[in-house]
């Protein structure tokens, strides 16, 4: 029996340990001896990870009420998680983002593959949007804030509690201030080339993505005087890169006012708001209107939400996004180009390309046009991806010629 103070959870006779000890970070209610003692343990309380002959193999941090009951944080001879530690996280994090990108704006924290499970941090300046999606850093946040403002400086950081990962954790869905104060206007971020606006009370996750930075860059560099369709655009994402890059014009699609306006706003402040319109509207409806207005684009990009959050909707999202490649197909003028993108971790890359195939195929049909693919993109590089965890890179981007 290890000597320790902390409690322990141990994996069930027949569980193999290797993968965890190969560096795999979750722990599955299926696979430990969910006993009274056990579910005992407070959500987020620290415990010692034990294979079932009582062999310690690491620090996780438990929560019996998820399916994910024990997230690995460090070797099993820590007890306990301090301001250091958390500043020492951050620290390494931080020196790879101070390398690549020469302003403050980026995912300082993407989770398990920067060492913090279930953790999300995206920094705007002198301001950091925490998204603690997982128990244990809920319970910690105070030490989390102050290690935050410790190694990088800022003076602002905001708790955002919104999305599905939560609610999978019995957590509450309150914003909070935890530092500083929240801004009263959104925040100008300068990303390749353009200006974008950043709601980080208001908007979607933490205001804005950053992880589409170079599939933006990459898309923008086929826009020089074409004319382009951003569609589930957000706030401009791809839209204002392409006018950044000499676009003639850009069309900026969404079902969300605000966030047209704020792409409005951001098109406005990079100074090409006269060659920047929008449509408010369902994609699926508007890109079977725009096609019956006989419109076609140079440059055409879809960049829905997941449309495969999980398994089970594994299915009728890839039925979407082919229907989406579908319809975004006939938009494409001859010798164009069409941007696919999906951030659906449940549909690997291969389905998702095997979807968009068919559905270009479909939108081709009888027209004498053939494609081609001719890049596949990912998250950036302040979206790493953790050696053992698939769902880390979850972001895709096809590029197609027609």
């Amino acid at each position: 029996m290890t000597d320790h103070t902390l409690p322990t959870l141990r994996l069930k006779p027949k569980m193999d340990p290797r993968k965890l000890r190969h560096g795999y970070p979750w722990v599955y209610d299926n696979e430990v001896v969910l006993d009274r003692r056990t579910k005992a343990i407070k959500p987020g309380a620290l415990a010692v990870l034990e294979d079932s002959d009582h062999t310690p193999l690491a620090l996780v941090a438990v929560n019996t009420g998820s399916r994910i009951v024990g997230r690995v944080l460090d070797r099993a001879t820590v007890t306990d998680l301090s301001e250091d530690w958390f500043a020492e996280r951050l620290s390494r994090a931080l020196a790879l983002r101070a390398r690549i990108y020469d302003a403050p704006y980026y995912r300082l924290i993407h989770a398990e593959a920067d060492g913090m499970p279930g953790v999300i941090i995206d920094r705007f300046g002198d301001l950091c949007v925490v998204q603690p999606n997982a128990a244990w850093a809920e319970v910690r946040l105070d030490q989390l804030t102050a290690a935050l403002i410790r190694v990088t400086g800022v003076r602002h950081v905001l708790k955002s509690a919104g999305g599905r990962a939560r609610n999978l954790e019995g957590l509450d869905n309150q914003d909070a201030v935890l530092a500083g104060a929240a801004p009263d206007a959104p925040i100008a971020v300068p990303m390749n080339g353009a200006t974008y606006m950043a709601d980080v009370t208001g908007g979607q996750k933490t205001g804005l993505f950053f992880d589409q930075r170079p599939n933006h860059a990459f898309a923008a560099q086929l826009s020089k005087g074409e004319k382009v369709l951003d569609v589930f655009s957000h706030v401009g994402g791809f839209a204002l890169a392409a006018l950044a890059a000499g676009a003639n014009s850009a069309l900026a699609v969404d079902g969300s006012q605000p966030a047209l306006d704020l792409a409005t706003e951001g098109a406005q402040q990079s100074g090409v708001g006269e060659q920047f319109t929008t449509r408010k509207g369902d994609a699926f409806d508007t890109l079977a209107a725009l096609a019956e207005e006989g419109e076609s684009y140079g440059l055409v990009i879809c960049d829905p939400p997941a449309f495969a959050p999980s398994k089970q909707a594994l299915d009728a999202g890839l039925r979407a996004y082919e229907r989406i490649a579908r319809l975004a197909t006939p938009l494409v003028s001859p010798g164009g180009y069409l941007v696919l993108c999906s951030c659906s971790h449940a549909a690997d890359l291969e389905k998702f390309r095997t979807a968009c195939i068919r559905g270009i195929g479909r939108g081709l049909y009888q027209t004498g046009r053939s494609a081609q693919l001719i890049h596949t993109g990912f998250a950036g590089p302040d979206h790493p991806m953790h050696m053992q965890l698939a769902e880390s890179g979850y972001l895709k981007a096809l590029v197609f010629r027609l």
